[in-house]
Formats: C-alpha cells, sequence, structure tokens
C-alpha cells in the first residue's frame, strides 16, 4: 500500500541556467508525480510535489544528482501532509 505525502525541497548550488528546472520536470513526469518546479530569486530552486512517498524519496535521489552542468551543495526537504493540490507536474516562472 502507498502513503501519499507532500514534500518542498529546496535545492542550493549552481543550479539556475542549467536545465535543472527541465530536469526535474523529467524526472517528476517519470514517477507520476504532480507539482511544480520554479526558481527563486535567491538563487536556489524551489521544488513542490505530491505523490507516492518512496516515489518522492526517488525523486530527492535525482535532485541531490541534478543535470551534468549543474552542482548541488544542499538539498533540504520538508514533509506534509498530502493535499491532492496539483494535477500534473509543470515549471513556473
Amino acid at each position: 500500500m502507498s502513503e501519499l505525502k507532500r514534500a518542498k525541497i529546496i535545492v542550493s548550488g549552481l543550479v539556475q541556467g542549467v536545465g535543472y528546472r527541465y530536469f526535474v520536470m523529467k524526472h517528476a513526469d517519470s514517477l507520476n508525480l504532480n507539482g511544480y518546479t520554479q526558481n527563486l530569486f535567491s538563487g536556489e530552486v524551489l521544488t513542490e510535489v505530491e505523490g507516492d512517498y518512496g516515489l518522492i524519496n526517488e525523486l530527492i535521489r535525482q535532485l541531490k544528482i541534478g543535470p551534468v552542468k549543474s552542482h548541488v551543495t544542499i538539498c533540504s526537504v520538508e514533509w506534509s501532509e498530502y493535499k491532492n493540490e496539483f494535477k500534473r507536474f509543470e515549471v513556473r516562472y
């Protein structure tokens, strides 16, 4: 039985201007997770995602690696209750 959860993930490092958000979207889509990712003015990338707890953990594992040109230094995760707020995964601007 799967456990549905929500996670707010903030990634720091060289994560803007390197295709990081599209990397996030590709992996979230492949895992059937819903939510969004966007750049923050601080230079970090925010991802809010909902879905199966185990699949979110797999996404987090990928986000710590990032695309080839990125360099992730910190990946913080805040877990919360599933809200069924999102219908798909998107990149926000």
